[in-house]
Order: C-alpha cells, then sequence, then structure tokens
C-alpha cells in the first residue's frame, strides 16, 4: 500500500472544500490538508451570498423613512454612508473567515495559503513550490463571474469588484438579467444610486416562473429602475476627454482596444473604470459612471492539470463527475460549482457531505438535486420550489392556484407595491409540483413551504392546514379554487 502524506488533499476553501475536510478529519480521523490561494470562506462568505444580502439590508432602509410616515411617524429621509458600511462589511468578512481557518485548525487540517494544481492522480503541486501526496484529492475551486468577449469590456466590474468600490456611483449600468444582476439593481437603486439595466432577452429572470418573474420586473420599474429589455451593448469605450477627443465620441483606437487591454488601462488608472461611453442596441448612446457585468459565471478549472490526467472538462469548463462527484480518476473527486450542477452553497455543502460518507465511510451516498428551494433577493424578493407553470405543464396537465394582492403593511402606507403566491399542483396526482412567492422575506417563507413540497405534500395537504392571520402566507392555504387548468 502507498505511503501518502494525507488520506484527503481538498483544493478550495470554499464554503463546500471547508465542510468536506474539517468532517473527514474530526469524523473519521483522516489526515487532512486542504489549499486556498484567495480567502478562505469562498465566493458565498467573500464576495457573493453574505455581503450580498448585506447590501440587501442596507438598501431596504431606504423604504423605511416612508413605510414608517404612512404610519404616523414624523420621520425625514436619511443619508447612506459607503465608507461607513464598507468598513463594518470588512470587518464581518474577516470575522467570518477567521471562523472558516479556526474550524479547519480545530479540526486538526494542515492548511497551505497557496494556489494547488494536480501533477498526478496522487500529488497535488502548489504556488509556494511544495508538493504532496494524498490518496483522494478532492476539488471544490468554484466558479467565477465572467466579462462578455467585446472590446474594453475591462472597462466594466464584475460582481467580485463590488464589494472593493471606494465610492458609490451616481449611476450605473448593469447588464444582464439573471439574479445576480436584478438582485444588484435593486440593490444600488435602495442605496441611492441611478440605475439603468439592460438584458438582451424579452424578460429578466430566465428559467423562472413567467408570472413571479413579470412582478418583480413591474416591481424593479415602479421602483425607478430603468429596466430595458431587449437591449444589449453594441459598443463601450472610456468617455474621459483624454480618450474620446474633441469630438466627444469613442476614438478608433479606444474602440478597437482589446478586452485584455482594457482591464491593463482599468488597472492603471481605476478611475478609467468611470465614466463609460455606451452605445446600446436601441435607443441614444449615453454615459454612466459604471459598468456592471452580470452576464455568468464560468467554473474554476483551468490550469489545475486536469486535462493531462483524462478528467474530462465540459463546454463551460466544468468538471464532470458521476453522481457520487467522482470524476474519471477514481482518487479524484469534485463538489460544488466548478461541477456546474446546482450552483448554489447549501448544495456545494450537501455535495461536501456527501463525499466523505462515500470516500472516507463506506456509505455511497448521492444527493438529491430535485426540488431545491431556493430565493432571489430582489425587492421583492422571490422565494421558489419545484416546477414552474410553463415547465410543468410540459410534462402534464396542471392546475394554477395563484394569487396577486397589496399586502396589509404596504396598502395601510399608501403603497402599491404588490406580491404573488403561487401553486402549481397535478391535475392527475394533486400532487404540489411548484411554488413560487414573491413577497417581501419570500426567502424565509419558502424554507418552510420547500419542506412540505419536498416530502410530496398534495393540495388537499395544504388545505388542511390551518391559515396564520393575519399574514401573507396564509394565502398559501386558503386558495380552494384554480385560476386556470393549463
Amino acid at each position: 500500500m502507498a505511503d501518502y502524506d494525507y488520506d484527503l488533499f481538498v483544493i478550495g476553501g470554499g464554503s463546500g472544500g471547508v465542510r468536506a475536510a474539517r468532517v473527514a478529519a474530526s469524523d473519521t480521523g483522516a489526515r487532512v490538508a486542504l489549499a486556498e490561494e484567495d480567502r478562505y470562506g469562498g465566493t458565498c462568505v467573500i464576495r457573493g451570498c453574505v455581503p450580498k444580502k448585506l447590501m440587501v439590508f442596507a438598501s431596504e432602509f431606504s423604504h423605511m423613512p416612508e413605510m414608517a410616515r404612512g404610519y404616523g411617524w414624523q420621520i425625514n429621509d436619511g443619508t447612506f454612508d459607503w465608507p461607513t458600511f464598507r468598513g463594518h462589511l470588512n470587518t464581518e468578512l474577516d470575522r467570518l473567515e477567521g471562523i472558516y481557518r479556526s474550524l479547519l485548525k480545530n479540526s486538526g487540517v494542515d492548511t497551505f495559503d497557496a494556489r494547488a494544481r494536480l501533477r498526478d492522480a496522487h500529488t497535488v503541486e502548489m504556488s509556494n513550490g511544495e508538493t504532496r501526496t494524498a490518496k483522494t484529492i478532492l476539488i471544490a475551486t468554484g466558479g467565477h463571474p465572467v466579462r462578455p468577449d467585446m472590446p474594453n469590456a475591462g472597462l466594466g466590474i464584475v460582481s467580485d469588484d463590488i464589494f472593493h468600490l471606494q465610492t458609490l456611483p451616481k449611476s450605473i449600468l448593469i447588464v444582464g438579467g439573471g439574479y445576480i444582476a436584478c438582485e444588484f439593481a435593486c440593490i444600488f437603486n435602495g442605496l441611492g444610486v441611478e440605475v439603468t439595466q439592460y438584458y438582451r432577452g424579452a424578460q429578466i429572470l430566465r428559467g423562472f416562473d413567467d408570472e413571479a418573474r413579470g412582478l418583480i420586473a413591474e416591481s424593479m420599474r415602479e421602483q425607478g429602475i430603468d429596466l430595458k429589455t431587449g437591449t444589449n451593448i453594441v459598443e463601450m469605450a472610456p468617455a474621459s476627454a483624454e480618450r474620446l477627443g474633441a469630438t466627444g465620441t469613442a476614438s478608433d483606437a479606444a474602440m478597437g482596444a482589446t478586452a485584455e487591454q482594457s482591464a491593463a488601462l482599468v488597472q492603471e488608472d481605476e478611475d478609467a473604470k468611470g465614466p463609460v461611453w455606451v452605445k446600446p442596441t436601441s435607443g441614444e448612446p449615453r454615459e454612466f459612471d459604471l459598468v456592471l457585468f452580470a452576464t455568468g459565471r464560468d467554473p474554476n478549472s483551468r490550469d489545475l492539470g486536469l486535462e493531462d490526467l483524462g478528467i474530462e472538462i465540459g463546454r463551460r469548463g466544468e468538471i464532470v463527475v458521476d453522481e457520487y462527484s467522482k470524476t474519471a480518476l477514481d482518487s479524484v473527486y469534485a463538489i460544488g460549482d466548478v461541477t456546474n450542477r446546482v450552483n448554489l452553497t447549501p448544495v456545494a455543502i450537501r455535495e461536501g457531505m456527501a463525499f466523505v460518507e462515500t470516500a472516507f465511510k463506506d456509505n455511497p451516498t448521492a444527493v438529491d438535486h430535485e426540488l431545491i428551494p431556493s430565493a432571489i433577493f430582489t425587492q421583492p424578493e422571490m422565494g421558489t420550489i419545484g416546477l414552474s407553470e410553463e415547465a410543468a405543464r410540459e410534462k402534464e396537465e396542471v392546475e394554477i392556484y395563484c394569487t396577486s394582492f397589496r399586502p396589509m403593511k404596504s396598502a395601510f402606507a399608501g403603497q402599491s407595491s404588490r406580491v404573488l403566491m403561487k401553486l402549481v399542483v397535478s391535475k392527475a396526482t394533486r400532487v404540489v409540483l411548484g411554488c413560487h412567492i414573491v413577497a417581501p422575506d419570500a426567502g424565509e417563507m419558502i424554507q418552510l413551504a420547500g419542506i412540505a413540497i419536498k416530502m410530496g405534500a398534495t393540495k388537499e395537504d395544504f388545505d388542511r392546514t390551518v391559515a396564520v392571520h393575519p399574514t401573507m402566507s396564509e394565502e398559501i392555504v386558503t386558495m380552494k379554487t384554480p385560476m386556470r387548468t393549463a
């Protein structure tokens, strides 16, 4: 039997990798090491879910004075101080990263602050010059945001960059129509930034329930976001006088710059990121203080030495694995966003736990990727689980139970905002195939509704549940008559 330095070597210190490393070490006594080239905690903790949600909280306060006045409070609008928030945010992220490091240390995991790649099926080489061997290697390197392939794309930022902004822009163009684009459109709008959003498709949040995403788009526009669908960028260039020339239009040299050249220019002069001159597919060219590309994410699989070892890489760069997260090599596994299955932090954590069961506890465990509840932290939020109406009716005949109304809290204050509660029900089996909620705190609601739906609850199970009154969510159990059959 070969003698290895470790039983397990984990590449990637995000939520999934850290969970797998510390559970393998603490629960099984395995000798475990982990290498992370950046900050511990990964995308979710450092540049994703956590800081984004804190920004959501911050942005929601701008709506509170108006609501309070509707309830009789004599309260004035406040002002938002980005440096204060950013300082508190950085302190919190430092605290969380410290917790991740402590969890690993206390579990007996050796850590290396270095980039790691595979030399062979059992050997890892690191950017600090060290090599280590391991019986099993787990890749949990996550993903990264991508810019579009167009000249001067480097003048825009991506979601990772938002938390490093020294000042808030006065105006921002957000390019994209997915949940990241829509969330940050609502965040910046709530923080007082003039927000324009371009999306090339006919409606934002492609793949989600049409009725739900339609209400979110309507709400975003009502809140002052200039949401333009069917629109994309044709050209962009630095808008400063030095780069535009006397005519005030982009120079040939600027327009001909590659994304790499633009990125180098931005690195040399941070202010070059804004203002930016943008020509859209429709409408007049405009200048924006900042452009944010929220146009997709790709797996972090490059330069890991995988192809040389016969590990299959998919079209988007995802590491191809089986149901137990194993690659084509028996000694190498991969979990989380780098596999591009379901790119959610709780899923990566579950995959990490299942990996430990499979590889270290002789209990082959596959993660159930069906019926996963999720939330989009727009304003209002969207909580969703299961099939959309459109997807469900392609499979079978369904009944749609749906209601949209002005909730008590905002209606009393004279606000026009509406919420949506929707159930998609199989006509044959009566099983609830999907639940979609657009409302404040929809993420909290869908977590609980998700339990019932994951258990296979029928519409009659919902009907038998007594309502909690007065609440928005009581509508989920009081809808008796289907609005339509599809």
